[in-house]
């Protein structure tokens, strides 16, 4: 059975992690590469407009797999600093390389805890929907190890720096509307409409021009790191791109029109 489980319906794509007997903790290498292959079906497909990223109940993610660190198997199999930094390189650190750096918006519908890697994998989405069951906890220092997949990057850019210092340094969980309290999730809903409602916000997402999409998203992880001046010449050749775009000219014609858009992705 594969770790992760890959459905589109129209131009959305719904990924499932889907290890529940151990609440889909990531524990093996291949476990990493079932995400990092979907990730990389997704880049090829033209059509997929938008993401969604949940967990097979009763969690989202548990994170690690404590059982593989305590016994050395798995992902954490080999004795050594230098056996244990390659382990990441090539395991979990792959993830966070493939799922954020995704072209497509995408949009983690957290269905129950997600503890230490499993926040750290919402957090590499662009957006964050909540059951009323989610749980949410940077909890690495509780096992007397640091982030090593990219929290300590990713948190604050959300939460901002304090934050993301309190729940990194303390390891305390916070419950769905605590996590929307603080901006980690932008919606908390029943856990039975958990899915629709990502859905529905993945459709207000993928009802837009595809390739505008995916520029944009190119702008707002730029915008991250790059001066004004380097956004703002990226910017403009975004900008030449789409203004050529028959999209472009179909939603100047729509809005005119005042009738729904029919984007083709030219």
């Amino acid at each position: 059975m594969s770790f992760i489980t890959y459905e589109q319906a129209g131009s959305i794509v719904t990924l499932t992690l889907n290890a529940p007997q151990k609440r889909n903790a990531i524990g093996t290498r291949e476990d990493c590469e079932a995400v990092v292959d979907a990730c990389r079906r997704i880049e090829r497909d033209d059509s997929v407009r938008c993401v969604i990223l949940t967990g097979a109940d009763p969690a989202f993610c548990a994170g690690g797999d404590l059982k593989a660190m305590r016994d050395k198997t798995g992902m954490m199999a080999g004795h050594g600093p230098a056996a244990m930094r390659e382990n990441y390189r090539r395991g979990i650190q792959t993830i966070p390389l493939a799922l954020y750096e995704l072209n497509v918006p995408t949009i983690a519908a957290v269905n129950g805890p997600a503890i230490g890697a499993g926040l750290d994998l919402a957090c590499m989405c662009d957006m964050r929907v909540a059951s009323e069951r989610a749980v949410f906890a940077e909890s690495f220092v509780r096992v007397g190890i640091v982030p090593g997949d990219g929290g300590a990057w990713l948190l604050p850019r959300i939460v901002g720096n304090a934050v993301a210092a309190e729940m990194s340094f303390t390891g305390d969980p916070l419950n769905a509307e605590q996590a929307k309290s603080v901006g980690l999730v932008s919606q908390v809903v029943p856990h039975e409409n958990l899915l629709a409602a990502a859905q529905a916000l993945a459709a207000r997402v993928a009802k837009n021009p595809p390739g505008v999409l995916r520029m944009t998203k190119r702008l707002l992880r730029e915008g991250q790191h790059a001066s004004l001046a380097t956004l703002l010449e990226m910017s403009a050749a975004f900008q030449a791109i789409a203004h050529e775009t028959e999209d472009h000219r179909e939603a100047v014609s729509a809005m005119l029109e005042k009738r729904d858009p029919h984007f083709t992705g030219r």
